[in-house]
């Protein structure tokens, strides 16, 4: 009997099991967003990830990853990026800067064993990298801080960059693509896998009912409303991380093109037998669905899980980032954060009013009938019928 998907026979994985460390299924691809798609719970993942995000890390934690081997450096100190934090303080061991020749000598589905850092394949030693803990992770961190003035002047360039290159869509909407879906004086939701967005999405259930705006998901995000419960109208990206179910929902798919007219996204989506408008841009997936609303007349445009601070720009891990504080300037007042919503939406009535009205209204009803003759008459009949119901209760027990 083997293990599924191994090339190590039960017994040996049993023993494995035994031995120091953690033993696990690995899964491969140094892509982490693509890993998390298929790596369950006591597994191991082997990624290449330089500076690892936190919207990654939290996939791997939500997922059950029994261990991390990062063939990168988790933290470059480029910045201080907060992945490799959230995993360690899961209790989840994490190695980087790993033997790149992991890829090619653990395939995906081989049982490997990770102990002190080394990784282990039938007994043989193939590959090694550095332990991380809640006090090395925390040292590179104070260590990526001092250098964080460097990283906000290469941030800087690259917003100067964008602009040359995007300046007019971002100021005129030149280039923005026409669509089948009607949002001029509506509201619009972009929904983006990023942080807490599950809560945001929760939060937000009172105003969805009420005003009902355009759902727009940012490639996930587009799972993540269908996870919640609704249907997206709009999809925007380059379709690299959102699930075939999404996009033939029967969505409006907007393929996010490099600005050479280059889509990869756009074959995936003509091998599904779906339509896509291309929307060439420099900018990310979720700047193009907010100068999209924007350009196409949303009254509000409502964020979820979108990223607005420094440090979540950086976080990303790309110099595209630039992209969003400029979108964010040219959208204005007009974009408002889920987290601001909820806080001003919510009802500023509590549950415990609504039921102490309710019982004064009926006391109030109570007193007015029994002051009038008519209301004499009614609860004479109301009491009639009771002591009716009562007769004919009591008849079925004698």
């Amino acid at each position: 009997m083997k293990v599924p998907g191994s090339r190590m026979p039960g017994l040996r994985a049993r023993k494995a099991n035994d031995l120091p460390g953690v033993t696990g299924v690995a899964r491969i691809d140094r892509r982490t967003k693509r890993l998390t798609k298929r790596l369950q719970s006591g597994e191991i993942a082997i990624i290449d990830h330089v500076d690892v995000d936190r919207v990654s890390a939290e996939a791997l934690v939500a997922c059950g990853a029994a261990g991390v081997v990062d063939v990168a450096a988790g933290i470059s100190g480029r910045y201080p990026n907060l992945g490799p934090q959230i995993i360690v303080e899961a209790g989840i061991p994490f190695v980087d800067n790993a033997s790149q020749e992991l890829f090619e000598r653990v395939k995906d589905g081989d049982v490997v064993r990770l102990h002190e850092g080394i990784i282990y394949l039938d007994d043989e030693a193939v590959g090694k990298g550095e332990v991380q803990t809640a006090e090395t992770v925390e040292a590179a961190m104070a260590e990526a801080r001092a250098g964080l003035a460097v990283q906000i002047e290469a941030f800087a360039v690259n917003t100067m960059e964008y602009v040359r290159g995007e300046g007019k869509l971002l100021i005129d909407g030149v280039g923005v693509p026409e669509i089948r879906t009607k949002i001029d004086g509506r509201h619009a939701l972009i929904v983006v896998r990023g942080y807490h967005y599950k809560e945001d999405i929760a939060t937000l259930r009172p105003y969805l009912r009420e005003y009902r705006p355009v759902l727009i998901g940012v490639d996930g995000g587009a799972d993540a409303l269908l996870e919640a419960g609704y249907l997206p109208d709009v999809i925007v990206g380059d379709f690299d991380s959102v699930s075939t179910k999404a996009l033939t929902c029967g969505a409006e798919l907007i393929v996010h093109a490099y600005r050479d007219g280059r889509a990869p996204g756009l074959e995936r989506v003509r091998q599904l037998g779906q339509d896509a408008v291309v929307f060439p841009s420099t900018g990310t997936s979720e700047d193009i669905a907010m100068l999209l609303a924007d350009e196409k007349g949303a009254e509000l445009i409502v964020a979820v899980g979108t990223h607005g601070t420094l440090e979540e720009f950086l976080d990303k891990g790309r110099s595209g980032m630039a992209s969003t504080f400029l979108t964010r300037l040219r959208v204005g007042s007009k974009l408002v954060d889920a987290k601001g919503v909820s806080m001003l939406y919510r009802s500023r009535i509590s549950t415990s009013q609504l039921v102490l009205l309710a019982v004064t209204a009926l006391v109030t009803m109570g007193v007015a009938l029994s002051a009038s003759p008519l209301g004499q008459i009614w609860l004479n009949g109301l009491q009639d019928v009771w002591n009716a119901f009562i007769f004919w209760l009591v008849g079925l027990f004698s």
